[in-house]
């Protein structure tokens, strides 16, 4: 219904489990009509830095992910980048990222998001921030997050798009990550309740949604009554 108002749509996923082609296809495997250039996701924003800068990652990221950094020259690394690894979360494997960081003189971590945790079939999953803020401590650095809530991230999605932040809108479960990182960019943003969103949102002391809504389809009946 969005992309038959005529608006621009773009999906913002912090997804990091998943390149972003296997990730479109089990979306289009449930009857969603996504398509690779409307997925804005963290990895390919991060090789795209790492390029930039000429910087050889030591990767601590799920391996069904590790595909998205082929054309990244990873030897001798001069940073570590992080995403959420889930099984691969084990002290021998955090222990050797602290260790490649600890060495350098000025270390650099760069994290494909910092979520606390998230949702699946069969409960609440720890995320990657948690593991970032073990690193930031024990190297006393401070992360560049790559992905929802950082700003540049919401800005490469605009930029795709060709749209001014004061005329997008986004809708998400995450009060910080979608809600909060779409607010500090410019932009409007609607809480949904279902995924990870918690009744204890609508007391967060910082981030106030523009609205809340029971569920995405809600949130598309008003904005195309406002059209």
């Amino acid at each position: 219904r969005i992309k038959a108002s005529g608006l621009k749509l773009r999906f913002c996923t912090n997804e990091t489990q998943a390149t972003r082609e296997n990730f479109v296809k089990k979306l289009q495997g449930l009857g969603f009509d996504v398509s690779v250039a409307e997925v804005t996701a963290p990895a390919p924003a991060a090789c795209s830095i790492l390029k930039e800068r000429g910087l050889r990652p030591h990767l601590l990221v799920h391996d069904d992910l590790v595909p998205e950094f082929a054309e990244i020259d990873q030897t001798n690394p001069n940073c570590v980048v992080l995403g959420d690894a889930a099984e691969n979360f084990t002290y021998a494997n955090l222990n050797e990222a602290f260790r490649v960081l600890i060495g350098m003189e000025k270390p650099v971590l760069i994290s494909l998001g910092k979520g606390r945790y998230y949702k699946e079939t069969d409960g609440l999953k720890l995320d990657v921030g948690a593991y970032m803020k073990a690193l930031e401590y024990a190297c006393d650095v401070q992360a560049e997050v790559v992905g929802k809530p950082a700003k540049r991230f919401f800005e490469s999605a605009l930029a795709e798009m060709g749209v001014p932040p004061e005329q997008a809108i986004m809708i998400g479960d995450d009060i910080v990550n979608d809600v909060g990182g779409a607010q500090r960019c410019g932009m409007r943003a609607l809480q949904v309740r279902t995924g990870k969103y918690r009744p204890s949102d609508e007391n967060h002391p910082e981030v106030k949604p523009d609205a809340y809504v029971n569920n995405l389809a809600e949130a598309v009946d008003i904005i195309l009554r406002q059209l």
